[in-house]
């Protein structure tokens, strides 16, 4: 069983990826380019780094890659106050610490979007650690987040909780578990065929089904925070 269990932020403990999508597509028209939302919204997940060649190319990567994610930015934090918790997203962040688990939140978003998501669930109370896309090269579906993670809270194996096929797949390469929920917009099939361990409607369904996951009981106590 894993020490460490490392929480994706957004979909997964706040509901952001619709509004992620918008900005997107926001940022994108700008510059008169015009990207169907739902293309848009699979490729959230990845950071700003990855996305904009993912969804429209190399050149437009090339020519426009920092000035868009600086437009989404913009557009995005337009979108804050509109953002809300997961239901009961600081219960299971409690519970998972209660079991022995040392906590991390790894995200693909910006240090100052994750401080205001973290404040929503009250997770600066559970947390031992966060990372952001600010503290390595490459965002998901690489593994540079959970890399991190790990060595931040010192941990030597994990168990990644996310909502996303990125999330799966950057787990995969460290073959690390995931324990994914359908919050932000996948399906079940896209979770698992990513390399889910196991995909749930809900966190509350989640936080029922504890004991049948990786998530049961960490190997050791955490190390004193």
């Amino acid at each position: 069983m894993p020490d460490t269990a490392i929480f994706d932020v957004d979909g997964t403990l706040v509901d952001t990826n619709y509004h992620h999508a918008l900005a997107w597509f926001r940022a994108f028209r700008r510059f008169d380019i015009t990207l169907p939302i739902w293309h848009l919204h699979r490729a959230v997940g990845m950071g700003g780094d990855q996305l904009v060649s993912h969804v429209a190319g190399d050149r437009i990567e090339r020519e426009h890659g920092s000035a868009l994610r600086a437009a989404h930015t913009d557009e995005f934090d337009a979108l804050l106050a509109e953002v809300r918790p997961l239901g009961d997203a600081h219960r299971l962040l409690a519970d998972v610490r209660s079991r022995g688990f040392r906590l991390a939140l790894a995200t693909s978003g910006l240090s100052a979007h994750a401080e205001r998501s973290l404040s929503l669930i009250e997770a600066h109370s559970v947390a031992d650690a966060r990372v952001t896309s600010d503290d390595v090269e490459r965002t998901k579906p690489a593994p540079d987040l959970i890399h991190a993670a790990l060595a931040k809270v010192g941990g030597t194996s994990a168990v990644l909780v996310g909502d996303s096929v990125w999330d799966c797949r950057a787990a995969a390469k460290l073959d690390v578990p995931t324990v994914a929920v359908r919050t932000g917009g996948f399906s079940v099939a896209e979770l698992t065929d990513a390399g889910a361990d196991t995909v749930f409607e809900s966190l509350p369904e989640l936080i029922n089904a504890l004991d049948d996951t990786p998530l049961s009981e960490a190997t050791e106590a955490p190390q004193p925070r």
